[in-house]
């Protein structure tokens, strides 16, 4: 993530960039006792995205801007919010628990580009800078699973394997550059429900070790994978399946 930091008439300013998670394959291992999916998958992040800039303020306040402001509540349910109150019962001091949060909401909600949590960790991030903390990686994760499964992989902010419930990281070999085109056909469609509409038989890791020597090889690659949500998706909202299709239809696609 990109963070930007400056004077503003003589108050600081922290900018951080939300960029939009891709899931390049997501696959479904099992189901844990607590009713938590165990995963795996490849994570990389786009080049559009959210963005979100912090000021120090007396109290933790937020304002949503962008052109999806007025689809996202901008109270105690908002994820940044809770982000921001999280890391300040942690870490904060008497002058190191109040910002100005604003949020420019450029990606859809309930998208499933992690909109949410790339804003959460990015609020994280920023405020961590704000008011110069630094807790221990531990401690970070041990705030981000608190938030959600992303967390973890927005505050890293660049391509990886995930396992666990998403708190489990790994490398992967170099990505060549590839144009992803994002595609929303506007209508909501909550991670949590998509979860549970799923069925049948779990599958196993797919990792690879080898470097895709460019965007035609890695289509390939990911060819032999998928996504264990889609079937799911398509029942809930069938314009997805539409989309796919209009997709993989299209000249010089690789892979939809």
């Amino acid at each position: 993530m990109e963070v930007d930091s400056g004077a503003t008439s003589a108050r600081r300013t922290v900018r951080v960039d939300a960029p939009a998670k891709v899931n390049l394959y997501l696959h479904l291992l099992g189901r844990r006792a607590d009713g938590l999916h165990r995963l795996d998958s490849l994570i990389v992040f786009a080049g559009v995205g959210d963005s979100v800039t912090v000021e120090a303020a007396p109290d933790l306040t937020l304002a949503v801007d962008g052109p999806f402001a007025d689809r996202l509540p901008s109270d105690d349910d908002n994820l940044v919010l809770r982000a921001a109150r999280f890391l300040a019962e942690a870490f904060g001091s008497d002058n190191r628990t109040g910002a100005t949060i604003r949020l420019t909401k450029r990606l859809p909600v309930a998208a499933g580009v992690g909109g949410g949590s790339a804003d959460a960790a990015a609020t994280l991030l920023a405020l961590m800078r704000l008011w110069k903390i630094r807790p221990g990686e531990k401690q970070l994760d041990r705030i981000a699973l608190m938030l959600g499964a992303d967390l973890p992989v927005c505050l890293a902010g660049s391509p990886c394997f995930v396992g666990g419930i998403g708190e489990e990281l790994a490398p992967v070999p170099p990505l060549p550059p590839a144009h992803l085109v994002l595609v929303n056909p506007g209508v909501p469609l909550p991670t949590a429900a998509v979860f549970q509409a799923r069925s049948g038989p779990f599958s196993e890791a797919a990792r690879f070790a080898e470097a895709p020597a460019d965007a035609a090889a890695l289509a390939a690659l990911l060819a032999a994978r998928g996504n264990d949500l889609t079937v799911a998706a398509c029942g809930l909202a069938p314009a997805v399946a539409a989309m796919l299709a209009a997709l993989d239809a299209t000249p010089g696609c690789l892979l939809a």
